[in-house]
């Protein structure tokens, strides 16, 4: 006899968390410069004329952290700034944050996984719950609550057995969100300072000044547009939530543009190298031997990148 899949207790339910990347913050004047004489070339700068949380931000030990490190790969590796920045942020993506990010598509592919199991347990459940409302003379309302809060409790379990809560394919978010707020706030500080002054290279040979070209913003948005296309050719029939979402993320990666054309050339340049990492990394996931190494549930593509072209084509060739 099957045991009821009806129980009389609540289940608290988990939602999403939206991310998103608040460049806004970083539109703050940056040329409150601190006189060089008064502190070492590399040393962390605290930026004591901007108040409140901002400068607490700008101050944090996060921030510092990630100055030294951006001072100690330069020294190290004795390369120019602008390279030193490019390197700087390939490491700690590739060490950071590839990891997670193979960690995040192991958890999506098990929930994906389980989905032909969630559907047959719930349509066992709306069946339990038709008798049972039959029997206990439940209206439509509680008969859909009962569904509700039932098939939330028996996911939930299914998450638990398998080890892959929907919630953890989001710890990507919460370690490169903050890491990209430091190295940003770190590099605006080094930028404070003077200490990126002669750092650059071709058209912006000062990297404490904005791109007056554009050249860096406009490479920025195109990237964060590709990375937003490429990741929209997964969807075969996007649903109007997803649609709205991926429009709203078109329009920031647009708006990215005059933000990065406000901001010194270093912060754009990071801004543009991680980005670039980050759409080469999920190029690299698409690979099938890298799929067969983190042993993912599903099925995937043996010719994910001649599927991409393919895909890419058929869309905008219309």
């Amino acid at each position: 006899m099957k045991r009821s899949l009806i129980l009389p207790f609540s289940v608290v339910s988990y939602t999403w968390t939206s991310y998103f990347t608040p460049s806004w913050f970083l539109l703050q004047s940056y040329d409150i410069l601190r006189p060089s004489f008064l502190c070492h070339p590399f040393r962390p700068v605290r930026v004591t004329m901007l108040s409140g949380w901002y400068s607490s931000l700008a101050n944090s030990t996060p921030v510092h952290l990630c100055e030294q490190l951006l001072v100690s790969v330069q020294e190290a590796s004795g390369l120019p700034w602008w390279f030193s920045i490019c390197v700087a942020t390939l490491s700690v993506r590739t060490l950071v944050t590839l990891p997670l990010a193979a960690y995040q598509l192991v958890v999506i592919s098990k929930v994906e996984a389980l989905q032909a199991e969630i559907s047959e347990l719930a349509k066992r459940l709306r069946y339990e719950v038709s008798v049972r409302a039959g029997e206990r003379s439940w209206t439509e309302r509680e008969s859909r609550f009962q569904f509700k809060k039932n098939l939330r409790r028996i996911v939930s379990q299914l998450y638990v057995r398998d080890n892959c809560h929907p919630f953890k394919a989001s710890l990507l978010v919460w370690v490169q969100l903050p890491l990209w707020i430091s190295l940003s706030l770190a590099l605006r500080n080094l930028n404070l300072q003077g200490a990126l002054a002669a750092g650059g290279a071709l058209w912006f040979p000062d990297l404490t000044i904005p791109d007056s070209t554009w050249i860096l913003p406009v490479c920025l948005g195109l990237t964060n547009l590709l990375i937003v296309e490429v990741f929209s050719l997964q969807r075969v029939a996007a649903s109007r939530t997803q649609q709205l979402v991926l429009n709203t993320v078109r329009g920031f990666s647009l708006l990215m543009i005059p933000i990065a054309a406000t901001v010194p050339s270093s912060m754009a340049l990071y801004w543009f190298a991680s980005s670039l990492v980050g759409f080469s990394h999920n190029l690299l996931l698409r690979s099938p031997s890298i799929r067969r190494l983190l042993q993912l549930s599903t099925p995937h593509s043996t010719s994910p990148y001649r599927d991409l072209l393919t895909a890419f084509f058929a869309k905008y060739r219309k």
